[in-house]
């Protein structure tokens, strides 16, 4: 797809050199299309990475999308340059006054820190709550998944004993449903989280639509009925190597992880690892884009209102 970002952003040449097409302001201006307005808010500690890793797979249609990021906070961060943030990364005073196609949630490392204790936790509130009247659907990832459960349902932090890790084993529940189509019976993502997400919690406290469970991982997939939010408590964005270079990182730290499950060759950590998500994770974001954003969005972001969603799929 033509998807339009800074030609100075480093995801740009490396989306090039995966021959992504990566649309210029000039050309996309010439086409004389409204592209959707989709929003970033990137929570990742590694921020270029993670914005690669999501821009990469907004790129898998045939609409043309604009995407801004935003950071939650002005606080330096050690993994990121300040010049990156300070070019490319909007504060949401600078956004809040407009209407967005779509706002994706990434995922973040406080798996373990109480919601109350999260520094920007009255930040993403306010984000979430002002994305109920700015923005046609949200994509919650991850961490992202749990946040927004808690704001929309006001379900408690419900946390693991042990880290899922891994690559797992999904079947979808109903295959008509717009998200899942075109997804096979079953299909593999990975997980890194803390967070337990069960069918049966979700079934009695939510009017959620379960689309994909695991037996081992839980709930992956799940939406509103108006398709509005959606939730995907796993990592379809993530690099061949992300799960591999974390489970180093914890180890490094005395952490005694678990070795990602059905990733490594034979449970071996000195064989290359092997990518089995990757087609599932575009046609995702793909029907996200479609049919939760494109087919519910007013043609003029101006006009944006509850009345302005349709019913069909």
């Amino acid at each position: 797809m033509p998807i339009k970002i800074p030609d100075r952003l480093p995801a740009t040449d490396i989306l090039r050199s995966e021959n992504i097409f990566v649309m210029t302001e000039a050309r996309a201006a010439s086409q004389g299309i409204r592209p959707l307005k989709v929003l970033l808010l990137n929570l990742m500690p590694k921020k270029i990475e993670t914005e690669t890793q999501f821009l990469r797979l907004l790129s898998n249609s045939p609409l043309q999308v604009d995407v801004e990021l935003l950071r939650i906070d002005n606080r330096p961060t050690k993994n990121t340059p300040q010049e990156h943030l300070d070019t490319f990364y909007r504060q949401f005073e600078m956004v809040k006054d407009r209407n967005f196609d779509g706002l994706i949630v990434t995922g973040a490392p406080l798996g373990l820190v109480q919601f109350e204790d999260v520094l920007y936790w009255e930040e993403i509130q306010l984000i979430m709550n002002w994305a109920k009247d700015h923005v046609t659907s949200t994509l919650f990832v991850c961490w992202a998944a749990q946040a927004g459960l808690k704001l929309l349902y006001d379900l408690p932090k419900r946390t693991r004993k042990e880290k899922l890790s891994g690559v797992y084993h999904h079947r979808i529940h109903d295959c008509h449903h717009p998200v899942l189509r075109g997804f096979d019976d079953t299909f593999f993502a990975p997980h890194s989280r803390y967070a337990d997400f069960s069918a049966d919690y979700l079934n009695k406290h939510t009017d959620l639509d379960i689309l994909a469970t695991s037996d081992q991982a839980g709930v992956y997939l799940a939406a509103t009925k108006d398709k509005r939010n959606v939730f995907v408590t796993g990592h379809p964005e993530y690099d061949v190597d992300t799960l591999h270079n974390e489970f180093l990182r914890d180890r490094e730290q005395g952490m005694e992880p678990i070795i990602p499950v059905n990733y490594y060759p034979n449970d071996d950590v000195n064989c290359d690892p092997v990518a089995s998500w990757r087609s599932h994770g575009h046609l995702l974001f793909s029907n996200w884009l479609n049919y939760c954003v494109y087919q519910q969005t007013p043609y003029d972001l101006a006009h944006f209102s509850e009345a302005s969603f349709t019913k069909d799929n």
